[in-house]
């Protein structure tokens, strides 16, 4: 393993000057510094993460603050962001991040503010003004994924427009028995991605004059909350809907599942669309409205490293919408 000696005999300086060339620590003219750096490279020579932040004033490190590690979105736009910021040279540092709590304030306190990370990206995280002003404070870029936060650049899809163009494709098949299965209104996600959707839902039904009373029911994000709650809604068969829209394609998959053992055709008997472009949607055989977590994932990489590289230039605010868009399969039909 090659030692600082080597490096400071190949640039013919003196090992101090060789040092401090890759520490930081003290002057060394720009021609000396880079005749150090370029004979550290030619040999291999690696100083610690430590000493080559204060050199170039970047730990080549980002932050990632996010609720949830194992849901199927949340997982893909973590293994998307790290395969975009390795593809660039950086490494990531993880923070499931509870809610407001003594380990969230510490994370932001403690861990954020050592200034470890050259940026942020906070995925599914509804940060409070004074967590966005400590960002701020220490100058470190920050972008968010999954809803609007003030004074941020973040990412997100449009819940509501999803909802209704899933909404939507039911009634235009002919459907006007329809439910919503999707998440609890009382118990939200940030950026209240419930009620989002349900909104959309309901939007879409007053405009075709259909009346949405009693047609929610709650559910767990999850494919045995959609199977729980499949067989209890569809258990009836006199009270049954010909057509469900699910806020997931998790629940989706549930509601299929108990569907079927059921004895319920899909989709001549109950047409089942959902939200998320799950990979398994292909295998159920899901209609979905898709929402590309992997390409949100490299838009918030795109934005928070174009930052980096123009720092008189900061992450300019504002919501830019990732683009959604239908794939219709054999779970939606009209109507028997």
């Amino acid at each position: 393993m090659s030692a600082i000696a080597d490096v400071a005999r190949l640039a013919g300086v003196a090992k101090a000057t060789a040092s401090r060339a890759l520490s930081g620590r003290g002057y060394v003219s720009d021609e000396t510094r880079q005749k150090v750096v370029d004979a550290a490279t030619l040999i291999g020579y690696v100083a610690s993460p430590n000493a080559a932040s204060l050199v170039t004033g970047r730990t080549k490190s980002i932050g990632v603050i996010i609720p949830f590690i194992s849901r199927w979105f949340f997982s893909e736009i973590l293994e998307s962001l790290e395969q975009s910021l390795l593809a660039e040279g950086y490494d990531m540092t993880l923070y499931n991040l509870p809610a407001h709590s003594a380990e969230r304030e510490r994370v932001f306190d403690f861990f954020l503010a050592r200034k470890r990370f050259d940026g942020v990206i906070s995925v599914g995280v509804e940060l409070s003004d004074a967590e966005v002003e400590l960002l701020h404070r220490l100058g470190r870029p920050l972008v968010g994924i999954g809803g609007e936060i003030p004074g941020v650049h973040t990412i997100a899809i449009d819940d509501i427009a999803a909802a209704r163009l899933a909404t939507e494709h039911l009634i235009s098949l002919g459907h006007t028995d329809i439910r919503h299965v999707g998440g609890d209104q009382v118990d939200q996600m940030d950026f209240a991605v419930h009620t989002k959707r349900l909104t959309g839902f309901n939007t879409a039904m007053h405009a075709a004059g259909l009346s949405t009373d009693g047609r929610f029911a709650p559910c767990a994000f999850t494919v045995p909350g959609g199977y729980e709650t499949g067989l209890a809604l569809f258990g009836n068969p006199h009270r049954r809907p010909t057509a469900v829209f699910a806020a997931s394609d998790e629940i989706a998959f549930g509601l299929i599942v108990a569907a079927r053992e059921l004895g319920i055709l899909i989709p001549s008997e109950l047409s089942v669309i959902g939200i998320d472009g799950h990979p398994y949607a292909e295998m159920f055989r899901l209609t979905t409205i898709e929402q590309h977590p992997r390409n949100q994932a490299r838009m918030a990489v795109e934005s928070l490293l174009g930052a980096l590289e123009q720092p008189s230039a900061p992450v300019t605010p504002g919501l830019t919408r990732a683009p959604t868009n239908l794939v219709m399969r054999s779970s939606t039909s009209a109507p028997r």
